[in-house]
């Protein structure tokens, strides 16, 4: 009986042990979690500014407030359309700025076409 009260003793010893070892463990990884998670949100916005830049260069300002409302309205053809006019503006094929006119259009056949139905009554 002393045997396995020693080995019990001995268990218990060394499961406080592994558990304040692992704790410690915790608290040293958590301030490295939450500075990369700062450093990323920090890469994020610096991406986002450089973005809005550049957009603001490429186009006119009713052609920048359709863009706000069309990220708005729909953010996924929104981030879409913004990637491809600053991969145009970065390619040098952009010859002047985009008027509202042009976003228009350039919407337009980024748009997949819709089918028309009608409905007769016979």
């Amino acid at each position: 009986m002393i045997a396995m009260s020693t080995m019990d003793d001995e268990l218990n010893e060394i499961r406080k042990r592994r558990l304040a070892e692992i704790q410690r463990q915790q608290a040293q990884n958590q301030p490295s979690d939450i500075q990369a998670a700062y450093q990323q949100e920090q890469a994020k916005a610096e991406m986002e500014a450089q973005k809005q830049s550049i957009l603001r260069q490429i186009l006119t300002p009713e052609a920048r407030e359709r863009l706000t409302t069309l990220k708005m309205s729909r953010p996924a053809l929104g981030e879409q359309l913004e990637m491809q006019l600053i991969s145009l503006a970065q390619s040098g094929r952009l010859p002047s700025q985009i008027s509202d006119e042009q976003l228009k259009t350039l919407l337009m056949r980024m748009q997949p076409k819709k089918r028309k139905t009608s409905i007769t009554r016979v």
